[in-house]
């Protein structure tokens, strides 16, 4: 690094630890006559001034006449450090330096050093909180219209981003932060990692990990930094974990890394399946993420958590964000039914077709103890569909009846196979444990689920109007099957 007169550099002096200023920086600053700043940060440089060095304070917000004094200094043949803490591009002095250049068409060269940000002081501090996309948002608006921060602020909750927040409060500023809380609990959910940071790197440093709900902005001050998670972050032994993405890297290689100089040396992701990743297979971890962004994307983030399990299923199941608005779960209706299973009195679920019996895990009805049925196949079905008139799934019902009258019964495509089956129910003769009602089309449809919510007394998981399916039949059993991995949402684990 060559340095010589009519030279302003631009330092980032770091959050506040000696240990935090990087080389570059130390040797610019004893190379300078002059070091320009608030008084403040003067302690942190003092050691690295050479003799006969002059530090000019302009004291607090007075940025402009900062740039200017350093431009006069540097006017005068002098070598100049106008200092900021952290980066100086980050909300620092170089953009104003820059732009003063501009102004006056000086002949001075300038030179931006930069530094670790405050962000990054405290990310290291709260384990690994940034290790995917980010942006900082500054909650001051003295240079900028609030209106135009919280556009800021609801484009990251919405776009998922890890968001460190700089400015955050002070005396005067008291609400902004209690605001930007509430603008991400409408898009994140509640328990998202929030970390925060006072005095990082220095004496008096204290270091904080919560959630987005329980997060108390009077905890915060202006010498703090809060860094907000996006879906994929967690909190693991008081430590803030955001993810890269998947470790694609078979686990008995550690050594490898997940970063690759270029496409050709990533490895092949179909190769990799069955493998096992962090103890789960490569199937299972990318039906996590999946998880995690479909929850990152509903339009509420309050739903009891065995209705929001089934609702994640149905939507990771069809792509069909609609399942929001038309997902009917009785009250705990989820929570109930795997009580059942696990209590032993629910051991069948029946079908109307086989497409659902096929769709539903058989490594977690082997786990269970659980057996899934469909009579569509039975060679009674069709004699008694033709000798009695009606469809084959509604004499498939009848036939299930007769043997599991007690059932699980899952419907995914024939309304009439789910209104045989209300039938029977007001003639005493069936008595579901449960019933999953998702029969699609457009004839007797939405009427066959208007006769099953009649049943108040049985535990119901409809989608209701004219969509459903027997995948959506099927996804919905495998939640209530798994429902003992709803808490962690760990999903996937018998694929």
């Amino acid at each position: 690094m060559r340095y010589h007169s009519m030279k302003i550099y631009v330092v980032g002096i770091g959050p506040g630890s000696p240990e935090d200023i990087t080389p570059a920086a130390i040797e610019a600053i004893r190379q300078s006559d002059a070091v320009v700043g608030y008084k403040y940060y003067f302690q942190f440089v003092t050691p690295y001034l050479k003799p006969g060095a002059e530090c000019i304070d302009t004291g607090m917000k007075r940025e402009r006449e900062r740039a200017a004094m350093a431009f006069d200094q540097a006017m005068q043949g002098r070598v100049v450090a106008v200092i900021s803490s952290g980066d100086a591009g980050i909300y620092g002095m170089a953009p104003l330096i820059w732009e003063m250049q501009r102004e006056r068409q000086q002949p001075v060269d300038i030179v931006t050093i930069p530094g670790i940000s405050a962000f990054q002081k405290a990310a290291s501090l709260l384990g690994a909180p940034i290790g995917h996309d980010l942006c900082i948002i500054s909650l001051s608006d003295l240079m900028t219209p609030w209106a135009r921060i919280e556009r800021r602020i609801e484009a990251a909750a919405i776009g998922d981003f890890v968001t460190a927040i700089y400015n955050p409060k002070s005396h005067g500023r008291y609400w902004q932060l209690y605001r930007l809380q509430e603008l991400f609990l409408k898009h994140r959910n509640a328990n998202t990692p929030v970390g925060y940071v006072r005095q990082a790197g220095r004496d008096d440093q204290a270091v904080v990990t919560t959630t987005l709900s329980s997060f108390d902005p009077e905890q915060v001050d202006m010498f703090t930094v809060v860094i907000i998670g996006n879906s994929q972050s967690y909190l693991h032994n008081g430590h803030f974990i955001t993810p890269r993405g998947y470790n694609l890297t078979d686990s008995s290689s550690p050594e490898e890394s997940d970063v690759y100089s270029s496409s050709a040396d990533k490895p092949n992701h179909s190769s990799l399946l069955g493998k096992e990743v962090r103890g789960e297979a490569v199937g299972q971890q990318i039906m996590m993420q999946s998880f995690r962004t479909i929850e990152s994307e509903l339009q509420r983030h309050d739903y009891p958590l065995d209705h929001k399990w089934a609702l994640l299923h149905a939507i990771h199941t069809t792509a069909d964000f609609d399942m929001e608005h038309i997902l009917y779960t009785d009250p705990q209706a989820v929570e109930t039914l795997y009580g059942k299973v696990t209590d032993g009195s629910l051991k069948t679920i029946i079908s109307d077709v086989t497409m659902v019996t096929s769709g539903v895990r058989k490594g977690a009805l082997q786990r269970l103890g659980v057996e899934a049925k469909c009579y569509l196949s039975d060679p009674r079905v069709a004699e008694m569909a033709l000798s009695q008139g009606i469809t084959r799934t509604q004499a498939g019902i009848r036939l299930a009846v007769e043997e599991h009258p007690d059932a699980l019964f899952a419907f995914g495509n024939a309304p009439t196979a789910l209104m045989e089956l209300c039938d029977l129910i007001r003639k005493g003769k069936a008595h579901p444990t449960g019933i999953i009602a998702a029969p699609v089309g457009f004839v007797h449809v939405c009427e066959s689920k208007h006769m099953v919510k009649t049943f108040r007394n049985i535990p119901k998981i409809i989608v209701e109007g004219r969509k459903g399916g027997s995948n959506l039949a099927a996804t919905l059993c495998n939640a209530v099957l798994c429902f003992d991995d709803a808490a962690q949402l760990r999903p996937g684990r018998d694929l």
